[in-house]
Parts: structure tokens; sequence; C-alpha cells
């Protein structure tokens, strides 16, 4: 069955432009001009395998959407924006979105994006890793893509999951921003390695809250690392 992508832009001709190239490798597109629309057909009942949000859109904008949907669920989101300050792709991706691309952009390039995307989330659904994973009181399901903690989950993000996955199969393994986001995003992304320190930020949020005992660890002047101890003489939490 095809994958449903949801659109949301003011600009008529981006829209069918968008829709058009992922029309053309097999997926199926719904468009809207707005956020509010696309919100309430989500509420409706309509959860697609991928949303594609403009940033400035009257009403609900695309931040505003993804902060939205986040609350709620996991879906992959690409986020799409003429405003291409370091600000606004971090404010981006810290709201949960998984993509940032800046306008004026290339729907061939935005294609690819979101097929690494679907191919990463497939490969964790074949089941090509079917043993669980732990740190400390964590429970990874490298499968399922889930993280529990005294069997309750904790929701994650996919970029938050896959960055904790890597640290955690490579545990007391120091990794580097630069390498983490190649490990992560699967291609040099364009934007700052700010936007690894904010996925290891919201994932320490989420275990605090769970009241894990799992820490990631930062080496100073180097990059992050997860280990079942922790190094105290080496890093600061």
């Amino acid at each position: 069955m095809p994958k449903q992508i949801f659109v949301a832009d003011d600009d008529r001709s981006i829209r069918e432009l968008v829709r058009g190239y992922f029309e053309k490798e097999g997926y199926d597109v719904d468009v809207f001009d707005n956020g509010t629309t696309l919100i309430e057909t989500i509420i409706a009942g309509r959860i697609p395998d991928m949303l594609i949000l403009d940033v400035m859109m009257p009403g609900m904008d695309g931040l505003s959407v993804c902060r939205s949907v986040r609350a709620k669920s996991d879906v992959p989101i690409i986020i799409i924006s003429a405003k291409d300050e370091e600000v606004d792709r971090i404010l981006g991706l810290e709201l949960g979105g998984d993509d940032y691309l800046s306008k004026p952009f290339s729907p061939r390039e935005l294609v690819v994006r979101a097929k690494k995307i679907f191919a990463r989330i497939d490969k964790g659904n074949k089941g090509n890793e079917d043993q669980l994973m732990y740190l400390a009181d964590l429970v990874l399901d490298p499968e399922k893509r889930t993280v529990k903690k005294d069997n309750e989950k904790i929701d994650f993000t996919l970029k938050e999951f896959e960055l904790l996955l890597v640290l955690v199969k490579n545990k007391g393994r120091v990794f580097t921003r630069d390498q983490l986001i190649r490990d992560i995003w699967g291609y040099e992304f364009i934007g700052e390695t700010r936007a690894v320190d904010d996925l290891v930020k919201r994932i320490r949020k989420k275990i605090k809250e769970a009241s894990s005992s799992a820490v990631i660890e930062t080496v100073w002047g180097y990059g992050y690392k997860a280990d079942d101890e922790v190094d105290t003489d080496e890093i600061d939490q």
C-alpha cells in the first residue's frame, strides 16, 4: 500500500510541484493550504506516513502544527521555509522536525530526503535487529522502535530514537557531533552541529521525566557517549 504524505503550504504552485514529484514516485499525496485544516484532518482520524510543512502559513503556521502533532505522534516531519536563519532551523528541529529545507529548494532533493527517512523506518521494521538493547533501566527494541522503562513506553521521535540507538549500540564509544550527524541524517546535514545538542537535550529531558537512571554523557571538547557507568572524571552530564 502506497505511503501517504500530507503537504501543507499556502503557495499553490509549490503544493502542486511537490505533489507531482511525490506522486511520480508512487506516493499518495494530500495537499493543504493551511495548517488548521491539516490538523483537523488528523484529528478526524487520518494519520499520514509523513508531513511536509511550510513554516509561513496563515492561521496555524508550520511550527505550530509540528508542535501539536509531536504532542501525540512520532510521524516523520520535514519542515520547509523561506526563512534560512540558523535559529529557525534549530527551532524547527527542537519542536520535533526530522529535517529542514530552505526555500528555494529542489523538489528532487525533498523526495530523496523523504525516501531516506522512510528507508530508515522500514529497515527498523523488518526485524533485522530482534535483540533488545539496554542502557541502565531503559529497554530499547530496535524492531519496534520503542524505549521502555519499567515496561512503560517513553515516546521518542524518529531522530531522537535513532540517536539514542546509535549511542546504546556503541556503549562506551565517544561520538563527535559530525559523526552523529552522518549516522542520524544519513547525509551531510546542511546546518549546525547544534542540531545534535538539541536532540540530546530532548532525549535527556524525556529520560529525566521518566525517572530513569540512564545518562547520555557529554565528553567535553569532543562529543557524546552512553555507558552503564558514568565516568565522572571525564564527562559532565
